[in-house]
């Protein structure tokens, strides 16, 4: 079974400092960061910092930090992105709010932008299509939403992307970082992007792919959920109230914390990754989509996933995820399985 690919549409500067990627244009900037790997260390983001840093006096491509930290809404703490972003972040970092740069008009959180939106927001974050995007996440979570992040200015053509390996061990190494609210940018002319739709798919698809389960001649597409295993499996809440919780027949439980470590909850190795997934026994032979809550952690398995090298297929993400699956799915449907 083919799967039709079907795409939904989706401060002044205050701070003070507190502690001591490339699609550029091949003429005027080449970046130092290691182009044949999307994950980059503290190390190689702050010397690319040091040659191409982010100043309002040159127009050449930059190397930019990006943050894009976000909490669940029942964060126990109830901690919000940009409060922590104005505690602690890197030096002329911008905050990309994933709940704001996407489809507002959607009844399902943070849905991926329409490319206008897209546009509109690196025009107001002063970033240009060659300047070097790194995306890096909350020192207390480590790695959560920054694949998300990273993700969408991939899905929307940003040619130079990359994500910090990771922010906790940033800080934990004394590299430099300031608080307060964001900076004003110097507006850029940010061109109007393409989606990838190739590596998206959308709820009538997934729905298919549950229906055929197990069906002689059914294409062997794998399902892997990031979300933890008690919503997995149906013996714990969902975060979001009146939501139940279960899995799609036939996925297959990852959830997003046993790709990192759990000392500095940064990526794991890549031989650990992909012990991880030949246990779980994902066949990188055949199609993998990624899905979780809403659609945050699934892209820490697709990283994953690109940081192993595993999967010789097609490898996509399901948007909406259990948010939108367990919405729009109905009774009758039994594509909500609980485990015993």
């Amino acid at each position: 079974m083919a799967v039709v690919l079907l795409m939904r549409r989706h401060a002044l500067r205050t701070d003070k400092i507190i502690s001591p990627l490339r699609a550029a244009s091949q003429t005027r900037f080449e970046s130092n960061l290691p182009r044949d790997r999307f994950l980059v260390t503290p190390r190689e983001l702050d010397q690319a910092l040091k040659r191409n840093a982010p100043s309002k006096l040159s127009t050449a491509p930059k190397t930019i930090p990006v943050c894009g930290t976000w909490f669940l809404p029942n964060d126990p703490e109830k901690r919000k992105g940009y409060e922590v972003y104005k505690k602690a972040h890197i030096r002329k970092a911008r905050f990309f709010d994933l709940d704001k740069v996407s489809d507002t008009s959607s009844p399902y959180p943070h849905m991926l932008p329409s490319p206008e939106v897209f546009q509109e927001a690196m025009c107001e974050l002063g970033i240009n299509r060659d300047d070097t995007v790194v995306v890096y996440d909350s020192a207390e979570l480590g790695i959560f939403s920054a694949p998300r992040v990273a993700w969408t200015f991939k899905i929307l053509g940003h040619p130079a992307v990359h994500i910090l390996n990771n922010f906790k061990l940033w800080v934990d190494e004394g590299y430099p970082v300031e608080e307060g609210e964001q900076r004003e940018f110097n507006r850029t002319d940010y061109p109007t992007p393409s989606l990838d739709t190739s590596k998206v798919v959308a709820f009538e698809d997934i729905k298919t792919i549950a229906f055929d389960h197990n069906k002689e001649g059914s294409e062997p597409i794998q399902i892997l959920d990031a979300r933890p295993s008690g919503r997995f499996n149906g013996t714990d809440p969902e975060p979001r109230p009146g939501l139940p919780s279960g899995h799609m027949p036939g996925s297959i439980s990852i959830p997003h914390s046993e790709l990192l470590s759990p000392e500095t909850k940064a990526m794991l190795p890549a031989d650990q990754l992909r012990m991880v997934f030949e246990q779980k026994g994902v066949d990188p032979k055949h199609p993998i989509i990624s899905s979780c809550g809403t659609g945050v952690t699934a892209t820490v398995i697709d990283t994953a996933l690109i940081q192993a090298g595993y999967g010789e297929g097609v490898r996509q993400v399901y948007d909406g995820s259990w948010t939108e699956w367990a919405q729009r799915v109905q009774p009758s449907d039994n594509l909500i399985v609980k485990s015993e």
